[in-house]
């Protein structure tokens, strides 16, 4: 990407960003990847603990399983010519009491996304992972749960795609709803790969 282009000046605002550093427990580090290239978006939560740490977006278990939920290896899924990776919180949000990671912070969206996806002009196919990035985007036609977004997913095909989200916390959802990997993770595959040729 060139270097003085509106996107790559764009991204480095976004790297400096501390508009909620109040609130982050390890401060902030703005962890996205995007190109004017990329096909696909990849929109999770936030970045997890080992994200935070290492500046590499689902860097984790939860991204182990989404790049085998995508049929990509490691490599192909950090090509951020090909696939940019833009959550809804930038930085790590912390922990919650009872357990897992807080939510996105709710600054992060409003004031970036819109910019960012301005610049993402070839983007073809949005993969919305977990109901905060699903409320944001679909908004009144998110189901009245995840379980119904995701279920009703063609809906919003070819151009968006809901899914859960990866996290292990959620290995008792894949059990439960065994047509999510057996209908709609080869469809996604199968779209993927057409993209990405």
């Amino acid at each position: 990407m060139n270097p003085s282009s509106p996107l790559e000046a764009l991204l480095s605002e976004v790297r400096a960003c501390t508009l909620c550093a109040a609130h982050l427990p390890l401060g902030p580090r703005p962890i996205l990847r995007a190109s004017d290239t990329a096909r696909i978006l990849v929109i999770g939560q936030a970045p997890g603990t080992r994200a935070h740490e290492t500046g590499i977006p689902w860097n984790d278990a939860s991204g182990d399983r989404l790049r085998a939920w995508l049929g990509l290896d490691r490599e192909t899924f950090y090509d951020g010519t090909r696939i940019a990776i833009v959550p809804m919180g930038f930085c790590y949000p912390g922990r919650l009491p009872r357990g897992g990671d807080a939510p996105p912070r709710p600054e992060c969206a409003p004031h970036w996304h819109a910019r960012v996806r301005a610049l993402l002009p070839r983007i073809e196919i949005t993969l919305l992972i977990g109901q905060y990035a699903q409320k944001y985007y679909l908004g009144n036609e998110c189901g009245r749960t995840l379980t119904e977004t995701v279920r009703h997913w063609e809906r919003f095909a070819p151009s968006v795609l809901p899914m859960p989200h990866p996290s292990f916390r959620n290995t008792a959802w894949l059990r439960n709803n065994p047509w999510f990997a057996a209908e709609i993770v080869p469809c996604l595959r199968q779209r993927l790969h057409t993209l990405l040729q």
